[in-house]
């Protein structure tokens, strides 16, 4: 199977590619930086949804490392997660209700983005992409919220998933 990037993806990675990058003092790994000269709001824009793709991949990547301490660093202190009916509210419960899912030795799932859209005042984003069980067959869509908590700082404030529907008949 060939994978194609997203046709966001030449952007952001040229926005990507000119900001300078630091280590995370919570966690040690990369993190991008805010660019420190003022940008056009395009160019703008292009950081902040460089910003939410990092983002969303080092959370998604805490999954694959088993490591549940930072997958609720990446939750804003109000963050609501639906899970079928019932939504888990607050970065505890959160945390709480996704650690089982952190206990095994192997990821029961993944999940990768394949779209962000930040608003033009670049405080809220969306990202979404497929969710993979173990097998690495899509089985879902997630849907993030994430909010500029400080400059360079993203926190998910709302995540949803949504199964994959089966495709109507012709």
């Amino acid at each position: 199977m060939v994978r194609r990037a997203p046709l966001f993806l030449p952007p952001l990675l040229a926005a990507t590619l000119a900001l300078p990058v630091s280590a995370s003092p919570d966690s040690g790994e990369p993190v991008l930086l805010a660019a420190t000269a003022p940008a056009a709001e395009g160019d703008a824009l292009l950081v902040a949804q460089a910003e939410v793709l990092a983002a969303e991949r080092a959370f998604a990547r805490t999954m694959a490392d088993r490591d549940h301490a930072a997958f609720a660093r990446f939750l804003a202190d109000e963050a609501v997660f639906f899970s079928g009916e019932q939504a888990a509210r607050g970065r505890a419960a959160v945390a709480a209700s996704w650690a089982r899912l952190y206990a095994g030795p192997t990821p029961p799932f993944s999940w990768e983005p394949d779209q962000v859209q930040v608003l033009a005042s670049g405080t809220l984003a969306l990202s979404t992409g497929p969710v993979r069980d173990a097998t690495g067959t899509v089985i879902a869509r997630f849907n993030s919220i994430w909010r500029r908590e400080a400059p360079g700082v993203w926190k998910v404030v709302f995540d949803k998933g949504s199964p994959v529907c089966a495709p109507k008949a012709p």
